[in-house]
């Protein structure tokens, strides 16, 4: 469990309480917060007080009192209507903030994976995790892939967290940063809550607002492509394109079933990825 040193003392909102919210909580009574919890669902609830959760009604008057909320990733803040405790915060000016935002702030020495995408974000977070875990290096891998972010065991600036994230947990990530961010492709997808494809668009695009090191991006769709050459045009941005598809000058893709590093422009074969069943492709 991750304990968020910064939160001792403060008084905490947490809203939704499933695999999430409970692993916030927790984590945040175990920081010395003082917590008041919600669901909307009774069930819910009485789980986290058999946890012994204090849990309360969010839409009571607590807010002058209140920090910060932390909201689970499925409750919305903005579109299509944003929920009433969301709404009260705001209207309070309290922080809304996701449980990757406070794994970020409480482990500030790791490094930092994010991974998005509409899709393969999920099987992209697991083979980084085995990658590093067959090279021996500390990692721990999670947020919207199995393991709550705060579940997640503390690392030193020798280790890595590989965290997967889904648009709606980007807008809750205010000052989280990344030492690699990983977008690898935008397809329509949620957009009753992101108000739109252009909103859509722009929650993939938070995962490069505070990255300080590469920006990996896939270019095989017109708005990742479009998103790859804005980040080429920002100054202290290493930006590389990725391909399944076609040939990338200064990139990494795929072409024949062959596998091609080119970042430094050498156009080397890497692998037959033939040989790799498991990876089959573009199908």
């Amino acid at each position: 469990m991750i304990r968020v040193k910064s939160f001792k003392g403060k008084t905490i909102a947490v809203m939704g309480l499933g695999k999430s919210g409970l692993s916030t909580a927790k984590a945040l009574m175990a920081s010395g917060a003082k917590v008041f919890a919600w669901d909307d669902s009774e069930d819910r609830r009485a789980e986290a007080k058999a946890s012994g959760i204090p849990v309360f009604g969010l839409t009571n008057g607590l807010w002058n009192d209140i920090d910060s909320l932390v909201l689970s990733p499925g409750i919305p803040h903005t579109f299509p209507t944003p929920h009433p405790v969301a709404a009260l915060a705001r209207a309070h000016g309290k922080e809304i903030i996701g449980d990757v935002e406070l794994l970020t702030r409480a482990e500030q020495t790791a490094n930092y994976i994010g991974i998005t995408g509409t899709n393969g974000k999920s099987t992209t977070t697991a083979m980084i995790g085995h990658i590093l875990e067959t090279a021996q290096q500390p990692v721990q891998v999670g947020g919207n892939l199995g393991t709550p972010a705060l579940d997640l065991a503390a690392l030193d600036q020798s280790g890595t967290y590989v965290l997967e994230l889904s648009s709606y947990q980007l807008e809750l990530i205010p000052s989280a940063s990344f030492d690699i961010a990983i977008l690898l492709n935008i397809t329509p997808d949620h957009l009753d809550r992101h108000g739109g494809m252009e909103g859509y668009k722009a929650a993939k695009r938070r995962i490069f607002d505070h990255c300080r090191g590469t920006a990996i991006v896939g270019i095989d769709d017109s708005d990742s492509a479009a998103m790859c050459d804005a980040l080429r045009k920002q100054d202290g941005m290493n930006v590389i394109a990725i391909s399944g598809t076609s040939r990338v000058a200064n990139g990494v893709y795929a072409e024949d079933g062959i596998l091609y590093d080119d970042i430094d422009g050498d156009c080397v074969a890497v692998l037959d990825l033939s040989d790799v069943p498991t990876l089959p492709g573009v199908a």
